[in-house]
């Protein structure tokens, strides 16, 4: 897929210490529980090798089996409790910055833009995956 070189942010804060945080991002018993865009979504699996070279894969399937996807990449640099950059399978890269802010912290994601959707689209559908993660990671 043909990344359209537009980069695109989406951010939150979390109302967790950075270690929950970052525990909740990485670990697949966790990423199941948030990683999908709607109710009527979910994440099966998730596979998760937090480490340069290592790669993560996360299954996505509609709830009534419809539909379905394989998320995954590999990741360029780790630094635990605060940064992550990976290559997604289809070449475009991504950015994750966990800022720790006394009992909050901040979690910016930047990522390439594909060609195939809108800019708004996919900035909205990666901002309600980070509102999911938010969610999970405050009730949980």
């Amino acid at each position: 897929m043909e990344t359209g070189n537009q980069i695109i942010t989406v951010e939150t804060t979390v109302h967790a210490p950075v270690g929950k945080v970052w525990e909740y991002w990485t670990e697949p018993q966790h990423i199941t529980k948030w990683s999908f865009a709607s109710d009527d979504w979910h994440a099966p699996n998730a596979e998760n090798d937090v480490r340069v070279g290592g790669k993560f894969l996360t299954r996505m399937e509609a709830k009534d089996g419809s539909f379905g996807f394989d998320f995954g990449g590999v990741y360029d640099e780790v630094r635990i409790n605060e940064f992550i950059s990976y290559t997604l399978g289809d070449g475009r890269k991504v950015t994750i910055t966990f800022i720790s802010q006394e009992n909050e912290t901040k979690v910016i994601e930047v990522f390439e833009a594909e060609t195939a959707n809108s800019i708004e689209m996919q900035k909205a559908g990666w901002q309600t995956f980070l509102d999911n993660f938010k969610k999970y990671s405050e009730n949980f």
